[in-house]
């Protein structure tokens, strides 16, 4: 195996793979209802990768140095026949973590078929711990009280340790803050405060809508002493802090105030098989297309990601004008 590297010498390790466009939530900071309503043309079905052509896909990444893969959306539960799908994911030698993002809504009915397929480990989106909140802002009036009994319910199945991620904004649920560190302290699951995100070109994003990851955590240390402590493994994207009292730990995503650009090894796939190798592209390119056409699918992969030089968060940060139309989220995930 050789691993990739771009043309700042990060490795390729991380692979996201959408496997939907569509979601039962509207999220107003992802899929407001006002872009995405009913009459929103979602991708037809056979513009998706097959299972096949997504295993391949995995096969190629890890034969570069991919050792982890995330299965996304939209919301990826949607997918008809995820389980089969996560099965034939975990089947391929060289794939050490096997992760899945949801909103959780069907993770109560799935977890344990989930984890007998060989999924590793999920992370659940929540916002909030008051319904009023939550239900505002997934705009479909879903409740919190299914989403932590999914979450529970998964535990059970043995997906964790589960990280739950709440996107803050500012005026919308900076309450939620506090909320969740008391109510996830002690449980083994982990909370990550994400900074509110430019990505995609509906969610009217402004800079002055972003709570700084350091307000979160001061917030949180002020009620329950912390510490930081070391990540995990190179190029995680959370900083992460411990519960003096050893109650767990919290995480904060901070793209926008402390941008992390200079050890980023992920790649996204979206769900109609386009490589894109920043969240905040403009562009990417077909992998569905070299599989259909019969061309060589890791050549592509090795020439798109020895000219990667993505770097928008540091960029962004010293100029917070639009450098240009990122993709919507719900096309590759978070």
């Amino acid at each position: 195996m050789t691993v990739a590297t771009d043309l700042f010498d990060r490795p390729l390790r991380d692979l996201r793979i959408s496997v939907t466009d569509r979601c039962n939530f509207r999220c107003t900071y992802c899929m407001p209802k006002e872009v995405f309503g009913p009459g929103y043309e979602f991708l037809a079905r056979d513009q998706l990768l097959t299972f096949e052509e997504i295993v391949s896909v995995v096969r190629h990444f890890v034969a570069r140095g991919v050792t982890k893969v995330r299965i996304t959306g939209g919301e990826p539960l949607l997918r008809r026949g995820i389980e089969d799908l996560i099965g034939l994911i975990s089947a391929v030698e060289g794939v050490q973590d096997l992760t899945l993002t949801t909103n959780a809504s069907l993770l109560g009915r799935k977890a344990v078929a989930l984890a007998e397929a060989g999924l590793d480990r999920v992370t659940v989106s929540l916002d909030a711990m008051d319904d009023a909140t939550f239900e505002r802002m997934n705009d479909v009036g879903f409740p919190v009280s299914t989403v932590l009994e999914a979450i529970e319910a998964a535990s059970a199945a043995g997906l964790g340790p589960i990280k739950v991620n709440a996107v803050i904004k500012k005026g919308v649920n900076e309450h939620a803050v506090l909320d969740m560190a008391r109510h996830f302290r002690g449980t083994g699951h982990i909370v990550r405060f994400i900074e509110y995100m430019d990505v995609g070109n509906t969610n009217g994003w402004r800079l002055d809508d972003v709570v700084p990851a350091e307000r979160m955590i001061e917030a949180v240390n002020r009620e329950f002493p912390l510490e930081p402590i070391p990540p995990n493994y190179p190029g995680e994207v959370a900083n992460r802090f411990r519960y003096l009292d050893g109650q767990g730990e919290v995480g904060v995503i901070a793209s926008v105030t402390q941008p992390f650009c200079g050890s980023c090894t992920r790649a996204r796939v979206s769900a109609e098989g386009s490589l894109y190798t920043c969240l905040f592209a403009s562009s990417g390119t077909s992998l569905r297309d070299v599989i259909r056409s019969g061309g060589d699918l890791g050549q592509s992969i090795d020439e798109i990601w020895a000219k990667r030089d993505d770097r928008y968060s540091e960029i962004r940060s010293s100029n917070t004008a639009r450098l240009s139309v990122p993709v919507e989220m719900s096309y590759i995930g978070g």
